[in-house]
This record gives C-alpha cells, sequence and structure tokens, in this order.
C-alpha cells in the first residue's frame, strides 16, 4: 500500500515506522513548509494519506487530499462543530472517503465499549455520580480531547440522568464534568468513574506511548483502501459495537 503522511510531528513521524514495519512505502511526507506537494504526483499516487495535525488545518487538509483523490485517515479533533456537516456531505454524497476517529488506539476502542456497556448498567443505580478526567501533554490544543468527549456522549447516550457535558464544574445535576489536564509529555490518560456515598467504580485507559495510536491509525489505512464514504471505529471493528 502507497501512503502519505500529511502532519510530520512526533505521530507521523510514528506512523511512518509503523507503515514501514508492516511493509508499506511512504510516497509523500508533507508539512508545513511543503505544501505544494498536495499537487505532486507522488502525493496523488498514494492509496490513502495518514493526517495527524491540529484544528486549524485539518478541515483545509482534507480538502486538499480530496481534490487530489486521495482517501484520508485522520485523527485530527477540533473541527467537526464547524465543518462535520460539510465533510459528511463530501464524503456521503460527493463520493470522497475519510476515516475519521477521535483516538485509533486499539485499548481505546475496547475502553470504550466498556465505557458504553458500564453507561448501560449503572442506568439503573441513580445513587452513582459520574465523572471523567483526561490528562494529555502541553502541546495539545483543544480541551476537552476529542477522546473525552466521545466518551461522554457515550455516557449521556446510556445514562438517563445525564443531558450534557461542561468542560468545567457542572452548574446542574443533569451535567457530566470533563476535567481536562495538561502536562508534560503524557500521551493520554481517560479516567471514568461512578462515585456513590458506599463505594466507587473506575475504568482507565493509560497510554503508555504513541505507538498504539500508529498502529491503529495504520490498520483503519489498511481497512480505508478497500472501502469508501465516511468511516468510523465501528467499521472497522464492528464487534465492539453490538
Amino acid at each position: 500500500m502507497k501512503i502519505a503522511i500529511i502532519g510530520y510531528g512526533k505521530m507521523g513521524k510514528e506512523i511512518e515506522k509503523v507503515a514501514k514495519k508492516r511493509g508499506h512505502e511512504i510516497v509523500s511526507i508533507i508539512d508545513v513548509k511543503n505544501q505544494i506537494d498536495f499537487d505532486s504526483e507522488a502525493f496523488k499516487s498514494a492509496d490513502v494519506a495518514i493526517e495527524f495535525t491540529n484544528p486549524s488545518v485539518a478541515y483545509n487538509n482534507y480538502l486538499r487530499a480530496f481534490e487530489a483523490g486521495v482517501k484520508v485517515v485522520s485523527g485530527s479533533t477540533g473541527w467537526i462543530a464547524e465543518h462535520g456537516d460539510d465533510i459528511e456531505k463530501r464524503c456521503t454524497k460527493g463520493g470522497n472517503t475519510l476515516f475519521w476517529s477521535s483516538n485509533f488506539s486499539l485499548g481505546v476502542a475496547i475502553f470504550s465499549a466498556i465505557n458504553r456497556k458500564l453507561a448501560k448498567i449503572m442506568n439503573q443505580f441513580p445513587d452513582y455520580e459520574v465523572s471523567l478526567s483526561e490528562t494529555h501533554h502541553i502541546h495539545k490544543l483543544d480541551a476537552p480531547s476529542g477522546t473525552a468527549i466521545t466518551l461522554a456522549e457515550e455516557i449521556i447516550h446510556s445514562l438517563d440522568r445525564k443531558k450534557s457535558w461542561v468542560n468545567n464544574k457542572p452548574q446542574s445535576k443533569d451535567q457530566l464534568e470533563i476535567e481536562s489536564i495538561r502536562e508534560g509529555e503524557v500521551p493520554g490518560i481517560h479516567s471514568i468513574t461512578y462515585d456513590s456515598a458506599e463505594d466507587s467504580i473506575s475504568i482507565i485507559h493509560n497510554a503508555k506511548n504513541r505507538g498504539g495510536f500508529a498502529l491503529g491509525a495504520v490498520i483503519a489505512a489498511e481497512f480505508t483502501v478497500n472501502h469508501t464514504g465516511l468511516l468510523e471505529m465501528s467499521d472497522l471493528f464492528p464487534f465492539l459495537y453490538e
């Protein structure tokens, strides 16, 4: 498989290493200083581009890749509120392909499945108050993390006593608090706790390094080559969503 990499920071370099280890060819690497390469024949030859950048440029990167006829796998967050409807239309009606996830870690995919199941169970136990926290490195621009938002929305979907999430102290009982912590070089820690007067129940995912995210992104790219439209983790791992 021919892969283009968009964003050559720590994640981009990790993706390059994992992709080569799995036998794939890196045909183009695009970063801030060589945006003109979106128009290159090398980029256009890619079967799929893997994009990890930031909220301010991700949407434009998708458009440039679509113009070149290249499918995209992306883990960039923070762009959906403004551009989500347009990207959905471009993929469902415009013939483009984007596989997007707030987190490509295989462990997080499993953690998310446990979160959904636990929320359904805890809906029957209203004495437990739920909270969510996420910790990331100081370079992460968005807060809360896209993964935390996804987890929170999964909880809200199944927990009748929560109607929305807030990234600070909740003002009412029906709000789910997401605490965002930025420190050091932490790859990512997500924790969900159900607390009562008698005890507490917690589930935690602690990423040890970026390798898990990169592996998941490359596996998603391998899947995307043979699929079209707007794709997500439920397409890649449908058994986790049964």
